[in-house]
């Protein structure tokens, strides 16, 4: 069998892809690697684009159970500057999104193969060949494997490949989480920056990143860097203050290549990147998400369309604020006058935030 479209990975991407093709009548298969649903090294932030890609695949934030967030709030040492964001956010476990994704992609008539590793792709003039347990054809493939590579696939360097990722989901005291309610907040420390915010039932979501070296003078122990983020504001030491720790340890990530934008370099090609195969932006924006399901309905528009390949120039502006500013997140003093403007102006911190969105607007809407 050949099938008109092969998906290698199933995470928001990948999953949003295999709903939009089966709906247009197409033979999808997609292939994850994990067997159930997993927790990824994510903020778990859902901006009003990812939101109204998720409602166009009939999956609200809402029904998915999603805490709306309407503030963000920047904290460097005893700094914090506070802002009402410029859309509507919400905040999601990516565990319960992207297994509602997987589900909904099923409904239309995807097959979802799971806990099966793709090891290769090849393509030639009639088609890609993928190979599992069996060799797969396929006309067009789509690459969605995050932050992972497919040998033979790796992307090239970004602009800051230095850091390295942490996600730890907590249960807070009850007075911090009081105040963190519809809160976003984003700590500035020497060396990185990390975002906290209330996840659905009642929890919340630590993700951080930090540059290599610095972690190496922790001895890259993660209490050590807990620590070291504490010393460094006691406003984040009383947030963390005898929160529970979901897990025996947090999930972590290396080399993930920010500011990373794919350039086609063949129109004759049938492999569609989407999501941070296609161009990744620092995690200090909070856009990743809406990235990976903007990529996969403008993919799957150029195949049923019969167009090449999309490349990253459709995020590049995007991407390159973005960068820009997470570059200025890493270094102290950037970060003392970023906030101490921020308090002054809350403006700022809104214009930022519309600053690092998808522009163009939303692809047509199925």
């Amino acid at each position: 069998m050949i099938w008109d479209a092969a998906i290698v990975g199933g995470g928001p991407a990948g999953a949003a892809a295999a709903f939009r093709l089966a709906q247009a009548g197409q033979r999808t298969i997609l292939f994850e690697r994990e067997a159930g649903p997993r927790h990824k090294v994510c903020g778990e932030f859902i901006s009003v684009e990812a939101a109204a890609h998720l409602t166009s695949l009939g999956l609200t934030p809402e029904r998915l159970g999603a805490v709306p967030i309407h503030h963000v709030r920047l904290i460097q040492g005893e700094r914090t500057a506070t802002a009402t964001l410029p859309f509507p956010a919400f905040s999601l476990s990516r565990d319960v999104m992207d297994e509602a994704l997987l589900k909904a992609a099923a409904a239309q008539g995807a097959e979802i193969r799971r806990a099966s590793v793709i090891r290769g792709l090849t393509e030639d003039d009639n088609g890609v060949t993928l190979r599992a347990d069996d060799s797969i054809r396929a006309r067009t493939a789509f690459l969605a494997t995050g932050k992972h590579e497919l040998r033979g696939h790796r992307r090239p360097p970004g602009a800051i490949n230095d850091l390295i990722g942490f996600k730890l989901h907590l249960t807070l005291a009850p007075a911090q989480a009081a105040v963190l309610e519809h809160h976003v907040e984003v700590l500035l420390f020497p060396g990185g920056y990390a975002g906290l915010q209330r996840i659905p039932g009642g929890h919340a979501n630590l993700c951080l990143v930090i540059e290599k070296r610095v972690h190496d003078t922790l001895d890259r122990d993660w209490d050590a860097l807990v620590d070291y983020l504490a010393r460094h504001s006691a406003i984040f030491a009383e947030r963390l203050a005898g929160a529970e720790s979901h897990w025996p340890k947090p999930l972590s990530i290396y080399g993930i290549p920010y500011g990373f934008v794919h350039r086609q370099d063949s129109p004759a090609r049938r492999l569609h990147r989407l999501g941070d195969q296609l161009a990744v932006i620092p995690s200090f924006c909070g856009d990743g998400i809406a990235i990976a399901l903007h990529s996969a309905a403008l993919a799957v528009d150029r195949h049923l369309a019969g167009q090449p390949p999309l490349d990253g120039a459709a995020f590049e502006q995007q991407i390159r604020a973005a960068t820009l500013l997470a570059r200025a997140a890493r270094h102290p003093v950037l970060q003392s006058l970023a906030t101490t403007a921020c308090r002054l102006s809350p403006a700022l911190l809104r214009t930022m935030a519309t600053a690092t969105r998808i522009r163009g607007g939303l692809p047509p809407l199925r």
